[in-house]
């Protein structure tokens, strides 16, 4: 797993470490059995072995342990996945990811400003370090996936819907970006840049794109249709934007 750059992060390590913890235990025991009964149970004549129709105690075993397995499986990944997904009910900074073919553009909705890219010309996303960022995706055209490796997160950008996440970045430094979605002809190089820097290098940053005019928002795509059941505070005036 890439060194976690975000305080969620960690939490997302842990649940994957324990999910192979898990998976080498249950298969030494499976690997065990199976040497025991080559062991014990090998052909040592030409006679036939008794032959049993059931085995009451290993066919329970095979119905309750499995159960067991998978119960305490969706215990952890549910509890830990509704702890990161809860959005915060003030975030420090609200930026719109907007997915297209085939490049991404950031609406940084605090500062009224954005950043642009094409497949060309990655784009970069500046965040704040030790400060909480509610992400909103959405797309203009077919179903991406905004991922950062380091993060240990990602989340589908769907048109129609507006899908939402918040993280806290932890560490300075810069970080690969792409679409985890077939997308289409150039869905290879739909790539972009992170780049984590200190609260006063974030607030510099957007001073510069107010500084080149790229004020205001870009288009965030096709919306959803009932802004009610996606979640939504407000109603959003027509399907598209």
């Amino acid at each position: 797993m890439p060194e976690s750059a975000t305080a969620q992060g960690e939490r997302i390590a842990h649940l994957w470490r324990g999910g192979w913890i898990a998976a080498w235990i249950v298969g030494a025991l499976v690997w065990g059995l199976i040497l025991v009964a080559i062991i014990a149970y090998r052909r040592r004549s030409d006679a036939l072995p008794t032959q049993t129709r059931y085995n009451v105690p290993i066919e329970a075993l095979y119905i309750i342990a499995p159960f067991i397995i998978v119960v305490v499986f969706f215990f952890f990944t549910a509890r830990d996945e509704t702890k990161l997904m809860a959005l915060p009910a003030d975030p420090d900074h609200t930026i719109n990811v907007v997915g297209h073919q085939w490049s991404w553009s950031f609406n940084y909705v605090d500062g009224d400003v954005y950043e642009a890219g094409t497949p060309a010309r990655r784009p970069t996303l500046y965040l704040p370090k030790d400060q909480t960022v509610l992400f909103e995706l959405t797309s203009t055209d077919v179903v991406h996936s905004f991922w950062v490796p380091n993060f240990l997160f990602k989340m589908d950008v769907i048109p129609g819907r507006q899908n939402e996440f918040a993280i806290t970045p932890t560490r300075e430094g810069t970080f690969a970006g792409k679409c985890a979605e077939l997308c289409g002809f150039d869905h290879s190089r739909m790539l972009f840049t992170v780049k984590v820097v200190s609260p006063q290098e974030y607030e510099a940053h957007l001073a510069e794109l107010r500084a080149r005019g790229q004020t205001g928002q870009l288009p965030k795509g096709i919306l959803p249709a009932d802004p009610i059941e996606q979640g939504a505070d407000s109603a959003v005036e027509g399907s598209t934007q």
